[in-house]
């Protein structure tokens, strides 16, 4: 554990001159709020800095705009991106006048459902794994406005640069589906992602491997070990970060959405998740794949939930524009220890008891790993708590299956909207433990709809123009 007085020593130590506070807002993007080192002391990190918290997405119901955002000791790196020396620290943030942590903080609300998992007594830890897939375009463009709208995005990778006129065109370009995972020429970003890994190992992120992906185009991954869950997320954020940043210095473009490419896979982020008690894993056990029954009651409770839950954990239109049938996509509500087109799937642990997780496979990046981490984490223990069946495993292969077994399999909601519509209907898992509110709740299924679903549903879709103009 890192205290304050350490991070003030390595203030001192490295001639540390700009301290860099980040939190992130509701829908899980970094802010950040830039002070000089004589401003931070010890009471920084009990009190907090103040800041005007009226213009963050999400916050605009509070009455009063003034907040503070408390940094955690623990998250301490110099960042690799600041001409002049710069030391980076998360925070979580407080209501001033009254000392309470504030409610719709994600951060707050992910300490939060860990509290909930140790007053549970069934454990004290949970464990999360995300791995995040993303991809890197050379190129970027999109607008809409009254009378046009467009995207475009390019990478020297893409298949459809196959014929293109570049000065040598070398050929080499992913297949579509076939890009994991060749190697160099036809791999061009090796270099790149190397250079991303080391990097967030020096920020403090447990760096594990990189790999290109499945989709032309640039898709690739990076892997960092699993944590606890707010340190989770903290290195989840940190991976975003430094993954775009180095993508800028190279002058390409780094994107998280689930489906930037048609006809291609999208980007998921499989989050691999366990709950241990004094030292000891929860999960293991002589149930089906090696499972424990606690484990299997967890699945029961993500597999009952998984329409509400998907609100959270794929939380943008793009996001179910990823979750069809055929590019590897897991849209049934079902488990497997091999079938990838389940939503959960039991990876492979071998002997090792401390090994043994699940990993459910329907969540994005677009999501805020917080909120994703929690609300997972209250939809597993619901199904421990209330004993939760899970139904038999899905090992046959879905695609062989009759319609009439098909029929018995459920599926993942088909938007963003059936999804909101989910969660007004299923939240008492989220709420009734404390760890999210009413209030949390009705802000974010206004504000999916007030900013995502509505809008789109206004403007006309390029595609609509191929289908209907000449009617």
């Amino acid at each position: 554990m890192t205290t304050p007085q350490d991070v003030l020593k390595m203030i001192r130590d490295n001639n540390i001159q700009m301290i860099d506070l980040k939190f992130v807002d509701m829908p899980g993007i970094w802010q950040h709020l830039t002070v000089f080192h004589e401003q931070i002391d010890e009471s920084s990190f009990t009190d907090g800095v103040p800041f005007d918290g009226s213009s963050i997405r999400g916050w605009k119901a509070i009455n009063e705009s003034d907040m503070a955002m408390v940094p955690d000791p623990n998250t301490a790196w110099i960042d690799p991106f600041m001409q002049e020396p710069t030391l980076s620290l998360i925070c979580s943030i407080k209501e001033p006048r009254t000392g309470e942590w504030y409610s719709r903080c994600p951060r707050v609300i992910a300490q939060k459902a860990v509290d909930n998992l140790v007053s549970s007594g069934i454990g004290d830890t949970a464990f999360f794994g995300p791995e995040a897939e993303f991809f890197i375009f050379d190129d970027v463009r999109f607008d809409q406005n009254s009378h046009e709208g467009y995207y475009h995005v390019d990478s020297i990778e893409g298949r459809w640069n196959s014929g293109n006129q570049e000065s040598p065109n070398l050929g080499y370009k992913p297949r579509y589906k076939e890009g994991y995972f060749p190697v160099s020429p036809t791999d061009t970003l090796q270099d790149m992602r190397t250079e991303m890994l080391l990097t967030m190992a020096k920020c403090g992120v447990p760096i594990e491997k990189h790999h290109h992906e499945v989709a032309t185009g640039g898709q690739c991954e990076l892997g960092f070990r699993f944590g606890k869950l707010v340190e989770a997320a903290d290195w989840l954020m940190t991976y975003k970060y430094i993954i775009k940043n180095v993508a800028k210095k190279y002058g390409k473009s780094v994107t998280f959405m689930p489906k930037p490419v048609f006809q291609d896979n999208g980007s998921g982020m499989h989050t691999h998740q366990s709950i241990w008690k004094d030292g000891q894993p929860l999960f293991a056990g002589d149930k089906y794949a090696g499972l424990s029954e606690t484990a299997l009651y967890y699945i029961g409770g993500i597999l009952k939930h998984a329409p509400a839950l998907l609100a959270i954990t794929n939380p943008t239109t793009n996001s179910y524009k990823r979750l069809v049938p055929g590019y590897e996509a897991p849209v049934n509500l079902a488990y497997s220890q091999g079938n990838r087109s389940a939503s959960i799937r039991i990876p492979l642990s071998g002997s090792n008891p401390k090994a043994k997780r699940l990993e459910f496979r329907c969540p994005d990046a677009t999501s805020n790993p917080y909120l994703a981490f929690a609300a997972m984490l209250c939809a597993g223990l619901d199904g421990i708590k209330n004993k939760i069946d899970p139904g038999e495993p899905l090992d046959k292969n879905i695609y062989e299956l009759s319609p009439e077994e098909l029929a018995k399999v459920p599926s993942t909601p088909g938007s963003l909207e059936l999804a909101l519509e989910a969660l007004e209907k299923d939240h008492a898992f989220l709420t009734e433990p404390g760890v999210f509110t009413e209030d949390f709740i009705e802000t974010w299924i206004s504000y999916k709809l007030d900013n995502e679903v509505n809008p789109m549903r206004l403007r006309p879709h390029p595609y609509e123009f191929a289908l209907y103009y000449d009617c």
